[in-house]
């Protein structure tokens, strides 16, 4: 057992991107934040699946070359070897809840960017 505060975590750029709250050793746990315009390139995960709950903002996560405009409330699961790409198109900082599993250390194939 343990707990964490995300105030103690830092996000991956600073302040945008993914901060995990945990990572492994069964699963992945962020807090992930998009300002407006920002995006992570496309990828996709051979082994882990991935889910995004959006709490704050709009966003776009494209799968498969098909966009999904989420808003507050909505989740997305996204099934190992489906290609991502998630774009903050809109004024606002978007907030995200992100989970992945199994934990898999290194399973990110990274992809071109979809044109929109």
């Amino acid at each position: 057992m343990f707990i964490v505060n995300e105030k103690d975590k830092e996000y991956r750029f600073k302040d945008w991107g993914p901060k995990y709250l945990m990572q492994g050793p069964r699963m992945n746990f962020a807090l992930v934040q998009f300002k407006a315009g920002q995006d992570f390139q496309a990828h996709y995960h051979e082994k882990m699946e991935e889910n995004f709950f959006v709490l704050e903002g709009n966003v776009t996560i494209v799968v498969d070359g098909k966009p999904h405009d989420l808003n507050p409330g909505e989740l997305i699961h996204i099934e190992p070897g489906e290609k991502h790409y998630v774009i903050n198109r809109s004024s606002s900082t978007v907030r995200m809840i992100a989970s992945l599993a199994p934990y898999t250390d290194g399973d990110k194939v990274e992809v071109e960017n979809p044109s929109l």
